[in-house]
């Protein structure tokens, strides 16, 4: 059985940084792509970043320079590097993994950011 386990929400103050983590496991096979989705109260889950084969990356245009994604040693980890953080990037954050053409998700973990 897949499972996406996260770790690294909280709550911290505009311009601050967290880094949200993670791990994947379950499956024989790779995790392509993993990213970060967030979801704020009365809007739709939206693409924060995903990574894919080559380490290749994509961000959403509201978090680039401030926000990266990179993958674990053991390429079934993903972390989110939240820099200069603003109000606007409280939301649930999920994590998504993709193996074998099914898509998973964790269970959210929660950023919230004071002004």
């Amino acid at each position: 059985q897949v499972q996406l386990v996260e770790s690294g929400g909280g709550l911290v103050q505009a311009g601050g940084s967290l880094r949200l983590s993670c791990a994947a496991s379950g499956s024989i096979f790779r995790f392509n792509p993993m990213g970060w989705y967030r979801q704020a109260p009365g809007k739709q889950r939206e693409l924060v970043a995903d990574i894919r084969s080559g380490d290749s990356t994509n961000y959403a245009d509201s978090v680039k320079g401030r926000f990266t994604i990179s993958r674990g040693d053991a390429k079934n980890t993903v972390y989110l590097q939240m820099n200069s953080l603003k109000p606007e990037d409280t939301a649930v954050y999920y994590c998504n993994a993709m193996s074998i053409g099914n898509n998973y998700w964790g269970q959210g973990t929660q950023v919230t950011v004071s002004s």
